[in-house]
């Protein structure tokens, strides 16, 4: 999880200082130690009585002697003892004599002195230790005057004092002594003071931080952990201030924020409970809120409020919105009788509840007249638009009995109906339907047929809404127009249609009449009737059977006539249907019972009805675009939220098409959610809708976290074993046998094109190459062949050629992804041309073992690259052969030997010939470990003879930590090594 890092303004605060010696407070003399010791030299320094800047009287030391040359003159402090702390500072009042002022002054006359300290343990120092001399001592700094005094007036000098600080560090021992050295001035000191200086007690964004002293050094940051004040929390990361050594705090990390139910307040100090009637439902700065109209509190420091009886909240309403109740009745249902139908109209409610989504539910109720009431109508009955949840205050009911008496309820319900313990308030109506005609009849059969006639049976309608008079068939030949269709009246249920041609295909709708008229005609069903050839033939098989018994020959005859019905029924009875005409056009004729066949998109005639049929149109309120990842043929790919009603929000990719489009763009463009929604599977990438009614047109699938394969393997290089590997390559299989199940071809199938989530689940994707190959592209990937653009690194040769593409060309393509994988995203064919990889596929030349391949895999590659594409395995083989790999991981432990390529077909290109480099950097570079070349030279690894000596603790000790790194050099040394063997046994 990454960690968040917070900083906030921190109020300004002075920094404490604690003083440690003031000269100005003492009450006697000093008493400082000086040397030379007063009284035996005329230059010593000598304490004095003086007056500060307040002429409050004061101890100083004073010097000057500058008519002598080479001065040094001391004064050292008492015993000073540091109370912890780290770094000193020394604030010095004094007063120097401009030496141009004095008659006579020589050229060693000074107006600086130096200050030193020294640390001890314990108050040891005496007259003669430590020595006066700059070590043992340490020098603090050489301290001048900003202003030097040198005007004299009747009342004396006029002095100019001059006030300048100092500071050292770090000081570990108990205590210090400070001293003053003069080499040549005319000065006095007149005030000492010796402090240190911490970070101030404070409480700042709901932390308090305690006392704290300034670090060593001047630029020392000293870490201060904070606690939070009552009633509050940290915000994601400890909370901390750093106490610089002027004694502020600065560089503030995190922060405390008071708990839900309770604010801050005295400017963030302290954290209260909500009063009464008050609520604050989450952590923050917020302050309480009053309680929404109909809730209350129980108590202080509430972070919700309760609603009061007969009030409710949904789960989606915000905690601050009132509480609100159910809707009262809908008022003045109108109802329209139209034979069996109704249009039913309403107003709204005079009470909606304080809530705005009210909606509408019909309940139907038939009243026949019988003793048992009113029951809940059947599920024939039409509702238009729909029977529950209406958001407009009309309905259309169709399909209702004729001469039958109907109640109809209008309920409104709105998002807290479902909490109250009462029904919903409703209105109702009573109406009675008129005489109708009767509905559509459903069923028609082909009970027999001949040369010239068919006779057909067909089922009463489920509504006769009445006494069925008759009914009338009509038909026509097939080729023919529908205005030049006959007719034939019948009574019953069946008729027989004579005066047909022979083998002729006709349309047959069938309709029926009650007093109120006819109802619609069914839909169109198509019977043929028998050629010559058919009817010769079967009579020629039944004239055996006829004459075989007379004597019961009645009853045989009756059984031939059920045989030749039952025997020339034929399945015409089907609606035409666009959708079944694609489906039979893309079924092979062995389609698996159940299975789902893909549709092409591009068969439509309008293209928008296959984005109708299989995408999910998705409002684009719920859609919420946070940034741009990428860029796509079409425009943006994004990274968003999308929050569908009744779902959780969920992370997704948003592909989007860029304004200004053309028509055939936005067709190219959705072409590809047309294909993908058709498929359902995890390890084949998955839509979740397409916005096409708003601006940008999008189409919506699921995040994967890690992006294409490609990428992330030459991200982490060597950092997967050989079963996550496989399992990736399991994955990819299993997607590919669902796709080919489907018949669909993708024909672009390759590391870039499967993309990886969090938990390294590898997906299928990108759907749209069946147009990428008619349009052109500057992308070298794909290159022109025959008209088109082709990938042809990882296209199969008869598809470079001929353009066949089929499920084995996509298992051509899967061996290449595997190269990839078990390289770890190595471009394959490495630097070649395509020209040059087409022309060394047809000399049955193929790509080696990729280092630390299993000696299976690597077959199982090899197999994907039989010429013969009837020779190459299907993905059902593939799955079932990597899941064997998996359960006996044995398997995959023998490698594939090192060859020199001259006896097997590889283009060995990921062993280089160490023969071929003129330094130990060149060799590197070429097996991609250029990084440790200067760990290589300084560890006077810099020849091929050296290096291929090398050993698993010479890389370790060279600094090759990564134990993918560690594989591959290690591998490149003993493929050196056998190089080297190889080309002594030539030589001798």
């Amino acid at each position: 999880m990454d960690i968040l890092w917070i900083l906030w303004t921190i109020p300004a605060v002075i920094a404490v200082e604690e003083t440690l010696m003031d000269s100005t407070t003492a009450t006697a003399e000093l008493g400082w130690t000086v040397y030379p010791v007063s009284g035996t030299s005329d230059n010593s320094w000598e304490e004095v009585s003086g007056y500060d800047e307040n002429m409050n009287t004061i101890r100083t030391y004073q010097v000057c002697n500058v008519f002598d040359s080479n001065q040094n003159n001391w004064v050292r402090t008492k015993y000073i003892r540091r109370r912890g702390a780290q770094r000193i500072h020394v604030e010095m009042k004094f007063s120097v004599r401009d030496c141009s002022s004095i008659p006579n002054v020589p050229g060693s006359c000074k107006e600086t002195f130096n200050l030193y300290y020294y640390e001890s343990d314990s108050d040891t120092a005496n007259r003669n230790s430590p020595p006066w001399m700059e070590n043992p001592w340490i020098k603090v700094d050489t301290i001048a005057a900003d202003e030097s005094f040198s005007q004299v007036d009747l009342g004396g000098r006029v002095m100019k004092i001059n006030t300048e600080v100092r500071s050292f560090g770090p000081v570990s021992k108990n205590g210090f002594y400070l001293a003053f050295q003069d080499y040549g001035g005319c000065m006095s000191l007149i005030a000492v003071r010796v402090f240190y200086r911490k970070c101030p007690r404070i409480i700042t964004n709901g932390a308090l931080f305690q006392e704290t002293l300034s670090g060593a050094e001047s630029t020392s940051l000293v870490a201060a952990r904070g606690v939070c004040i009552p009633n509050a929390e940290e915000v994601d990361v400890p909370i901390k201030l750093y106490c610089n050594g002027d004694g502020e705090w600065m560089v503030p990390i995190g922060r405390c924020m008071c708990k839900a139910g309770n604010e801050a307040v005295e400017n963030g100090t302290v954290c209260r409970a909500c009063p009464s009637g008050f609520f604050k439902s989450t952590q923050g700065d917020q302050l309480c809120l009053q309680c929404p109209i109909n809730s209350r509190t129980t108590s202080e420091g509430a972070i919700n409020c309760v609603c009061r009886n007969g009030y409710y909240r949904t789960d989606s309403d915000p905690l601050q919105m009132p509480c609100t109740t159910v809707p009262s009745a809908p008022q003045a249902v109108i109802s329209s009788v139209n034979e069996t139908s109704v249009m039913l109209e309403w107003m709204s409610p005079r009470d909606s509840g304080g809530r705005e989504d009210v909606v509408y539910n019909i309940i139907c109720k038939s009243c026949g007249g019988g003793r048992g009431g009113c029951t809940r109508c059947g599920d024939n009955v039409q509702f238009v638009p729909r029977q529950l949840g209406l958001t407009e205050s009309r309905v259309y009911i169709s399909d209702l009995l004729a001469h039958t008496q109907y109640t109809f309820e209008v309920q409104a319900v709105n998002g807290v109906s479902d909490q109250s313990p009462y029904s919903p308030q409703y209105a109702s109506v009573n109406i009675t339907t008129n005489q109708a005609a009767p509905s559509t009849v459903s069923i028609m059969h082909q009970v027999s047929r001949s040369v010239d006639s068919i006779t057909l049976s067909w089922s009463q309608p489920d509504q006769p809404n009445g006494v069925i008079l008759d009914y009338e068939l009509q038909y026509y030949e097939k080729d023919l127009s529908e205005h030049n269709a006959s007719t034939i009246r019948s009574q019953t249920n069946t008729v027989v249609i004579r005066g047909l041609k022979p083998g002729s295909i006709y349309v047959f709708q069938v309709r029926a009449r009650t007093v109120a008229g006819f109802g619609r005609y069914s839909g169109k069903l198509y019977f043929q009737t028998m050629t010559e050839e058919e009817y010769n033939t079967s009579i020629q098989e039944k004239l055996p059977l006829i004459i075989g018994s007379a004597a019961a020959g009645l009853v045989f005859l009756i059984a031939l006539v059920v045989i030749i019905i039952v025997c020339n029924r034929r399945g015409f009875d089907r609606h035409d249907s666009e959708y079944t005409d694609k489906l039979q056009h893309y079924t092979s004729g062995h389609m698996t019972p159940g299975m789902k066949i893909y549709i092409d998109p591009f068969t439509y005639e309008d293209p928008n009805e296959a984005v109708r049929e299989f995408a999910k149109e998705i409002d684009i309120s719920c859609v919420k675009i946070e940034q741009v990842i990428g860029a796509g043929e079409f425009g943006e790919v994004c990274s968003g939220n999308l929050k569908l009603p009744g779902k959780r929000e969920m992370f997704v990719a948003i592909k989007t098409l860029k304004s200004g489009y053309t028509e055939k763009q936005r067709r190219d463009f959705l072409s590809e959610a047309s294909i993908m929604g058709q498929f359902d599977h995890p390890n084949v990438i998955h839509l979740e809708g397409v916005v096409t009614k708003s601006s940008p047109v999008m189409i919506i699938t699921e995040f994967m976290e890690n992006g294409s394969l490609d990428t992330f393997l030459r991200q982490n290089d060597g950092q997967f074993t050989v079963i996550q590997l496989v399992g990736m390559l399991r994955g990819i299989a299993s997607g590919m046998k669902y796709l080919a199940d489907m018949n669909y071809v993708h024909r672009d199938l390759a590391a870039r094109n499967i993309l990886v989530n969090s938990n390294l689940v590898c997906k299928v994707s990108d759907f749209g190459l069946s147009r990428f190959l008619e349009d052109d592209t500057s992308d070298p990937t794909y290159t022109s062949a025959l008209g088109g653009k082709i990938p042809i690194r990882w296209t199969a040769p008869e598809a470079i050629q001929y353009r066949k593409f089929t499920s084995a060309s996509d298992v051509w393509s899967y061996g290449i992804v595997m190269w990839e994988v078990m390289s770890y995203g190595e471009r394959p064919y490495w630097d070649m041309t395509n020209q040059d990889v087409i022309n060394a596929i047809e000399q049955d030349y193929r790509l080696p073992p990729p280092m630390d391949c299993p000696s299976a895999l690597h077959q199982l590659m090899l197999d994907c690259w039989q010429k013969d594409r009837n020779n190459r395995p299907k993905f059902s083989q593939i799955v079932n052969n990597l899941d064997k790999m998996i359960r006996n991981p044995n398997t995959l432990k023998a490698m594939t030997p090192l060859s020199s390529g001259v006896h097997l077909p590889l283009l060995d290109r990921s062993i280089p010939d160490f023969s071929t480099f003129s330094s130990v950097d060149e060799w590197l570079d070429a097996i991609k470990m250029g990084q440790y070349k200067d760990n290589f030279a300084n560890s006077d690894f810099s020849t091929f003879d050296v290096v291929s000596q090398m050993t698993m603790e010479d890389i370790l000790r060279v600094g090759v930590t990564l134990a993918g790194h560690q594989k591959k050099i290690l591998n490149s040394i003993q493929t050196m090594r056998a190089q080297m063997n190889q080309i002594q046994s030539v030589e001798v």
